[in-house]
C-alpha cells in the first residue's frame, strides 16, 4: 500500500504548475504559488522553476494543455538540467486519479498536489496520539479515489472461463483489479477503526472540556504562520512549539491563564490555509471543537504579509464552516516589525494602494473600522503586549459577567477608562 513518504526522503527538488483563469488572475496565481513553494520548503523540497498557463480552466485529463505539459517533460528530461535531477511536480489545485495517472505517465517523475503536500506535512508534524489518528484518517480518505493508480502495472486481463462478457464476470477479472479490491477493503477497515478512535478520543477531549469548571474559553484563530504560538507563549508564558514554518502546531494546547485576579483558558490551534483539504477539516473535528465551544476568538493576522486581507476572509470562511462564525472575536494584528511599504512620488496621483500605506496609516484604517475590536503588537519584539493583555481582560471580563452572573470573584485591578 501506498505510504507519503515525502518526510522520509533526502531533500528533493521539484518543479510548481499552476493555471491563471479568469477565475484566478495571474496575480493571485503568483501568491498561491508563493504559498506552495513555502510548503514544499516546509515539506524539505527544494523549488526549482515554476510553470504557468493561462486557460479556461483544468484539463479533465492533464490539468494543463499538452503543449504545456510537453514543455513541462521537456524541461524534467532537459540533459542541460539534468544536474538538478528534478524528481517531483506539484500542482497548486487537487487532480483527480484520472490526472494523476496521465501526468505521472508522461513525465516519469512523482506527482504532488496541493492537498497530498498538505497531508505530508500534517504528517511530519504530528506528535501526539491524537494528531496521528486524525491524519492519519484524513490521508486514507485522500487516497481511496486514487487507488486505481497504484496498480497500472497490472493490466486488468479479458478471458477465461466466465460464461459471460458482463463487468461482473469473475474470469475476467485480472490481478490488478484483484489487489485493486483487497486495497479497498483494507483500507476501509482501517478507516472504520481510526474514525472509532476519534469517537473516543472526542469523547475525552469533551469530558476535558466539562471538567475545566466555569471558567471563559478563549481561543487563538487565524492563518498558518502568523505567529499565534508566539502570542500563546508570551500571553501564557508556557512553552509552545513555534517556528516560522507552516502548520508548526496541529495538536490544540490549552493553558490556563490568570490576568491580576481573573482566571480564563487560552488555547492554541492548528492554522488555516488557502484550499484546505474538506478531509483534513473533517478529520481535525475534535481538534477544532476548542474552536467551536470558545467564548472569544482572539483572531492572529500577520499583518506584514501582502495578501493579509485575503488570509484573514479565508480564516473567517473557514471558521464559518466549521460553525464557529459569528462569536466574538478581537483582530490581532501581529507582526508590525516586519511591516514594510512603497513610498510613493510627491507628483503621483494615483491613489495609494495596500503596498503604499504606512503603518500608522493601515493602523488607522482598520481602527476605524473594529473600533475597540482590533489591536497590533509585534510577539518577536514584546510591542504592545501589555495593552493586549488589558483588552483580552476586559473582554474575559464583560463575557465572565455575561455567563457566569452569580459566580464571585473580583475583577476590580483594571478600571475602565
Amino acid at each position: 500500500m501506498k505510504e507519503f513518504v515525502l518526510s522520509e526522503a533526502k531533500t528533493e527538488t521539484a518543479i510548481l504548475v499552476a493555471l491563471i483563469t479568469p477565475q484566478q488572475n495571474e496575480r493571485k496565481t503568483l501568491e498561491y504559488l508563493d504559498e506552495l513553494e513555502f510548503l514544499a520548503e516546509t515539506a524539505g523540497v527544494h523549488t526549482v522553476k515554476r510553470f504557468t498557463q493561462r486557460c479556461e480552466g483544468p484539463n479533465s485529463t492533464t490539468y494543463v494543455g499538452k503543449g504545456k505539459l510537453e514543455e513541462i517533460c521537456n524541461y524534467l528530461h532537459d540533459e542541460a538540467e539534468a544536474e538538478r535531477e528534478v524528481g517531483m511536480v506539484i500542482f497548486d489545485d487537487e487532480l483527480s486519479a484520472k490526472q494523476l495517472r496521465n501526468i505521472e505517465r508522461e513525465t516519469g517523475v512523482k506527482i504532488l498536489d496541493r492537498t497530498s503536500l498538505i497531508l505530508d506535512i500534517f504528517a511530519m508534524r504530528a506528535q501526539t496520539a491524537n494528531a496521528k489518528t486524525q491524519v492519519e484518517l484524513a490521508q486514507y480518505k485522500y487516497l481511496l479515489p486514487r487507488l486505481q493508480r497504484l496498480w497500472t502495472h497490472l493490466e486488468r486481463q479479458g478471458g477465461g472461463s466466465g460464461s459471460g462478457g458482463g463487468k461482473g464476470s469473475v474470469g475476467l477479472r485480472g490481478p490488478g483489479e484483484t489487489q485493486l479490491e483487497m486495497d479497498r477493503r483494507i483500507i476501509l477497515g482501517r478507516m472504520s477503526l481510526l474514525k472509532k478512535r476519534l469517537e473516543e478520543i472526542d469523547k475525552q477531549k469533551t469530558t476535558q472540556r466539562q471538567n475545566r469548571g466555569r471558567l471563559i474559553r478563549v481561543a487563538l484563530v487565524g492563518y498558518t504562520n502568523v505567529g499565534k504560538s508566539t502570542l500563546m507563549n508570551l500571553l501564557a508564558k508556557s512553552e509552545v512549539f513555534a517556528e516560522n514554518k507552516l502548520f508548526a502546531t496541529l495538536d490544540t494546547t490549552v493553558r490556563k491563564m490568570v490576568i491580576d485576579n481573573l482566571p480564563f483558558l487560552l488555547s492554541d490551534t492548528v492554522g488555516f490555509i488557502r484550499k484546505l483539504p474538506v478531509d483534513l477539516v473533517d478529520s481535525f473535528k475534535s481538534t477544532l471543537d476548542e474552536v467551536r465551544e470558545a467564548d472569544l476568538l482572539l483572531h492572529v493576522v500577520d499583518i506584514s504579509h501582502p495578501d493579509f486581507e485575503e488570509q484573514l476572509r479565508v480564516t473567517n470562511r473557514t471558521l464559518a464552516d466549521i460553525g464557529a462564525g459569528g462569536k466574538p472575536s478581537m483582530i490581532v494584528f501581529n507582526k508590525t516589525d516586519a511591516y514594510t511599504y512603497i513610498q510613493k512620488d510627491e507628483d503621483d496621483l494615483t491613489p495609494k494602494t495596500r503596498e503604499n500605506l504606512t503603518l500608522q496609516e493601515l493602523m488607522d484604517t482598520w481602527m476605524a473600522r473594529q473600533e475597540e475590536d482590533c489591536i497590533f503588537v509585534s510577539a518577536r519584539e514584546k510591542t504592545n503586549i501589555d495593552q493586549l493583555r488589558r483588552k483580552l481582560y476586559m473582554k474575559v471580563r464583560e463575557l465572565h459577567v455575561q455567563k457566569y452572573p452569580y459566580n464571585d470573584f473580583l475583577y476590580d485591578t483594571y478600571e475602565t477608562e
